[in-house]
C-alpha cells in the first residue's frame, strides 16, 4: 500500500473518530447524568483529542504522492 492510500485510511479513522467523539458527547448530556455522563464526556474528549493529533501530523506530513 502506497503511503498516500496509508494517509488516507488514516485521516478516515480520524474522521470517525470525531463522529464518535460528537455523538457520545451529545448522548450524555441528552441522556446521561451522574460520574457515567463524566465518564463518557472523557472518553469523549479523548477520542476528540486523538483525532486532532492524528489530523494535525497527516497534514504536517506534507504531500505524499509522487509522479
Amino acid at each position: 500500500m502506497s503511503p498516500a492510500m496509508m494517509n488516507m485510511w488514516i485521516s478516515f479513522f480520524a474522521l470517525a473518530l470525531m463522529f464518535v467523539s460528537a455523538g457520545t458527547a451529545i448522548f450524555s448530556r441528552e441522556k446521561l447524568k451522574g460520574w457515567v455522563q463524566k465518564l463518557v464526556l472523557a472518553f469523549s474528549f479523548v477520542c476528540l483529542i486523538v483525532s486532532g493529533c492524528i489530523v494535525f501530523l497527516i497534514v504536517l506530513g506534507g504531500p505524499t504522492a509522487t509522479m
